[in-house]
C-alpha cells in the first residue's frame, strides 16, 4: 500500500450494493475476450513458469524504525506521526515499526524460511542522504543497504529495490517537495547514486511506489503524509512531476549505467479492476473506462505507450475545469520534448493489485475541484464479496486480477508484468492459523496461473505484501498484512510464521499449487 497500505484508491467507498449478486456475464473495460477454462482444467496439475520470480515485499519506514539512528535525516512520514492530531490509529508511528534496520538477520531468516528467489524492499532517501541531497552521504545508511543486498545474494536471492516508496525526505518536502519542479532533478541525483552505488549488482529497479496514492492521498486529500490538502490541484501537478521524475531516473539509467549494470527499470502502478454494475448500460461501461484511465492510465498511457495523459481523463478535467470557472484545464500539459522522454520509460510493468470494483456514472452536481469529481464514477461493493478482515475496502475479488493482467496485456503492448504487491490483510489480533486468509491467496493464484495458461499473459513474477506484519501507514499497528507475524509489544519483536507462511513457502517449492486440505 498497499505498498503496504492503511489508505487505499479504493478505500471511500460511496456505496454498497446491497441486491443480489448479478448471474449476467459482465462487460470488462476492456471488452476483452477470456478464453474459457476447459472443464478438466486443474490448477494443480500446471506448474507455474520456469524461473517464475516468488517474493514477498517490505518499505523501508513501515519495517526499519531506527528513524533518526545513524545520521539519518527525518521523512515526511516522520514529521506527520509525531505530529499527532489522531490522523494515525492511535497516533502510532514507524519509530520503532519492526526493528529491521537492527533485526535485519531476522528479517533474512524469514526470507529463507519462505525459500523466496526474490525480495523486494526501498530503500529510505532520509537515511542515504539525510536532507535528500548528495551534499551529505551517509556512510552508515549505505552500509546498510550494502549488506542487505550482499546478504541476499549470498542466499541465491534477487533483491529488487524500490527508490522511493512514500517517504520523502522532509528538507526536500520543505522545498515544495512532489508539486515543484525542482523535485524532478533532486529525484534524479538521488536515482543516480543508488545506481552508482548499489547497481553492480540490483537488477531490478522501482523508481516510485504507487504515484496515485502520493499525489491523491498526500496532496489532494492530506489523510496520509506530508498531509497536504489541495483538491483538484495537487494530485495533478504532483502527478505530473512524478512521471516526469520517473523518465528522467529510467534515462539516466538508461545512458549511464545500462550497458555495464544490465538491469531494468520501473515504476509501480496501483490498480483496482473496475467492472460496470450493469454491463448493458452505456454510461456504466463508460464509467468503467474513466476509472481505469483516472486510476492505472494516469500513469501508464504516458510512461508506456504515448508520453502524454489518457484522452478520456484529460477531457473530462478540461470541461469540468471550464465548468468551474478556471481559465485553462487543472490538468498540467507535457510539452513535445517531454512527451518524447517520458514515453517508453519502462523495461517491464510492476503491478500492486488488491481489489475490484462495480461502478457506474455519477454525474459532478458539485462547483469543488476534485479528482474523484473530474472521474464522475460511484463505486460499490458487491456485497457477496468476502472482505479481508484487517482492511473494510479491501474486497476479495481474485478473478478480477486475472482481468486486469489481460487488459494491461491488451492496452500496454503485452509487457513483461511483475505483480509486485499483492495481499489481505487480518484485524489484530489476527491467528496464526489463518486459514480463511491462506484459501484467498490460493484462489489468487488460481487466476494467476489462468492469466498465465489461458490468457497468454507475459507473468514473471509474483511478491506478496508484505514480508512481515508492519507500520501499515494511517491504520498504524491495527492491521496486519504479513506472513510473519510480529509481536510489537515484545521488544525482542519477535516474527512468528502464520499457516499462510507455511503454504506459500510449499507453493515456492513446487512451483506450483497443490491440493488445498479440502480437496485431499
Amino acid at each position: 500500500m498497499t505498498s503496504g497500505r492503511a489508505v487505499y484508491p479504493g478505500s471511500a467507498v460511496s456505496a454498497l450494493d446491497r441486491g443480489p449478486r448479478s448471474t449476467i456475464p459482465m462487460a470488462s473495460a476492456a471488452t476483452a475476450s477470456f478464453a474459457p477454462a476447459p472443464c478438466a482444467w486443474h490448477p494443480e496439475d500446471i506448474p507455474f513458469p520456469s524461473g517464475f520470480a516468488w517474493g514477498a515485499a517490505t518499505a523501508a519506514y513501515q519495517v526499519e524504525g531506527g528513524w533518526n539512528a545513524d545520521g539519518k535525516g527525518p521523512s515526511v512520514w516522520d514529521t506527520f506521526t509525531h505530529q499527532g492530531g489522531d490522523r494515525v490509529f492511535k497516533n502510532q508511528t514507524g519509530d520503532v515499526a519492526c526493528g529491521s534496520y537492527t533485526l535485519w538477520e531476522e528479517d533474512l531468516k524469514c526470507i529463507k524460511q519462505l525459500g523466496l528467489t526474490h525480495y523486494r524492499f526501498s530503500l529510505s532517501w532520509s537515511r542515504l542522504l539525510p536532507d535528500g541531497t548528495t551534499g551529505f552521504i551517509n556512510q552508515q545508511g549505505v552500509d546498510y543497504y550494502d549488506k542487505i543486498i550482499d546478504d541476499l545474494l549470498a542466499n541465491g536471492i534477487v533483491p529488487m529495490v524500490t527508490l522511493y516508496h512514500f517517504d520523502l525526505p522532509q528538507h526536500l518536502e520543505d522545498q515544495g517537495g512532489w508539486r515543484f519542479d525542482a523535485i524532478t532533478e533532486a529525484f534524479d541525483n538521488y536515482a543516480q547514486f543508488c545506481f552508482r552505488t548499489f547497481g553492480d549488482r540490483v537488477k531490478l529497479w522501482i523508481t516510485i511506489n504507487e504515484p496515485y496514492v502520493v499525489a491523491k492521498d498526500g496532496y489532494e486529500k492530506g489523510i496520509v503524509a506530508p498531509g497536504i490538502m489541495e483538491p483538484g490541484i495537487g494530485a495533478y501537478r504532483t502527478a505530473h512531476n512524478m512521471i516526469k521524475a520517473h523518465a528522467k531516473a529510467w534515462h539516466s539509467y538508461d545512458l549511464l549505467f545500462r550497458k555495464k549494470q544490465h538491469g531494468l527499470v520501473s515504476i509501480a502502478l496501483n490498480s483496482d479492476w473496475a467492472e460496470p454494475l450493469d454491463p448493458t448500460c452505456m454510461a456504466d461501461q463508460e464509467a468503467a473506462k474513466r476509472y481505469m484511465a483516472f486510476c492505472l492510465g494516469w500513469f501508464a498511457k504516458p510512461i508506456f505507450i504515448s508520453g502524454d495523459y489518457p484522452a478520456i481523463m484529460s477531457s473530462q478535467i478540461s470541461v469540468m475545469s471550464t465548468k468551474q470557472d478556471y481559465l485553462s484545464s487543472r490538468l498540467p500539459e507535457f510539452t513535445k520534448e517531454e512527451k518524447m522522454m517520458i514515453k517508453g520509460t519502462a523495461d517491464f510493468f510492476a503491478l500492486n493489485y488488491y481489489t475490484t470494483r462495480k461502478v457506474k456514472h455519477q454525474e459532478n452536481t458539485h462547483n469543488e475541484p476534485s479528482v474523484s469529481g473530474d472521474r464522475e464514477v460511484e463505486q460499490i461493493m458487491d456485497h457477496s464479496w468476502p472482505v479481508a478482515s484487517g482492511s473494510s475496502w479491501l474486497a476479495v475479488v481474485p478473478w478480477g486480477l486475472r482481468k486486469l493482467l489481460k487488459y494491461i496485456k491488451d492496452i500496454y503492448n503485452n509487457p513483461i508484468i511483475y505483480i509486485t504487491e499483492n495481499g489481505f490483510s487480518q484485524r489484530d489480533p489476527a491467528p496464526l492459523d489463518d486459514t480463511q486468509r491462506w484459501e484467498y491467496f490460493r484462489l489468487t493464484l488460481q487466476e494467476i496461473l489462468k492469466a498465465i495458461s489461458l490468457d497468454d499473459v507475459n507473468l514473471k513474477g509474483y511478491f506478496v505484501w508484505s514480508l512481515l506484519d508492519n507500520f501499515e501507514w494511517t491504520c498504524g499497528y491495527s492491521c496486519r498484512f504479513g506472513l510473519f507475524h510480529v509481536d510489537f509489544e515484545n521488544p525482542a519483536l519477535p516474527r512468528v510464521p502464520y499457516r499462510s507462511a507455511i503454504e506459500y513457502a510449499k507453493v515456492i517449492s513446487n512451483n506450483g499449487l497443490t491440493k488445498s486440505t479440502e480437496e485431499l
